[in-house]
């Protein structure tokens, strides 16, 4: 993978990350990797088989709603490269596709970083562990990974949250890399972050598992934000935004 080069970050970059819980590294990977990682999932697409199955199993993300979630398509995705479509893909009356199979998955995940050869080379580039070791991380690992669509018309739309309430440690240290690896702007559904929500709000809720009855489900419920507070991460393809947890 071609990158901006395996360089941590600066003073400076350190500080606005701390400062502001975000980052923003335009050109962190060039054309050429942006474009073998769509050909990478081109290719996923293609040998997916199983589409038409999934599409009468239909699942909403976990972060679009707060009621629990059953299924085990969803819970075995941590050790598999599964594929979830939008739910506007599905026709609910027949259970079939009802836009061309490229255009009706939301996300693939959430293992691509282990079990793909080409997104686990990603991953784990000396570029991204000089970034990590810039941050303090002594072995750092990756541990979830996701290729998330944005479909013309019929996308879904991903509701505030922390990735620490899916992916929780103790003490918190999980790091979110974000690439673009298109144009992202507000027309096409750009990230938007909340500046310093890391410092003023705390971790506020966690997605807790029930090992019981396979239940998952969020431990207490958030206030919904002023999104006039969001800053829309407008960029171009290659950024690379890191999101603290």
């Amino acid at each position: 993978m071609h990158t901006m080069g395996a360089r941590g970050l600066t003073e400076d970059e350190l500080q606005s990350f701390r400062e502001n819980g975000y980052l923003i590294l335009e050109g962190a990977t060039d054309a050429e990797s942006v474009g073998i990682l769509q050909e990478r999932c081109s290719l996923l697409i293609d040998q997916h088989e199983h589409v038409n199955e999934h599409a009468r199993q239909q699942v909403h993300a976990a972060t679009a709603t707060n009621e629990p979630v059953i299924d085990e398509h969803y819970l075995e995705s941590a050790r598999n490269i599964s594929f979830f479509l939008e739910a506007n893909a599905v026709d609910k009356s027949t259970g079939q596709l009802n836009v061309a199979k490229p255009q009706s998955f939301n996300t693939i995940g959430h293992a691509l970083h282990d079990l793909d050869p080409v997104f686990r080379a990603f991953s784990r580039s000396d570029e991204v562990a000089c970034i990590l070791r810039s941050l303090g991380y002594k072995r750092p690992i990756p541990v979830q990974s996701m290729y998330i669509f944005k479909q013309p018309r019929i996308g879904g739309k991903v509701v505030p949250h922390q990735d620490s309430t899916f992916i929780y440690t103790e003490p918190l240290s999980t790091v979110g890399f974000w690439f673009a690896l298109e144009d992202a702007n507000l027309d096409n559904g750009c990230l938007c972050v909340l500046p310093v929500s890391h410092k003023r709000l705390g971790l506020q809720q966690r997605f807790i598992l029930d090992p019981a009855d396979k239940t998952v489900a969020f431990d207490a419920e958030v206030q919904p934000h002023d999104l006039s507070s969001f800053v829309p991460i407008e960029c171009k393809a290659g950024t690379l935004v890191l999101l603290h947890a």
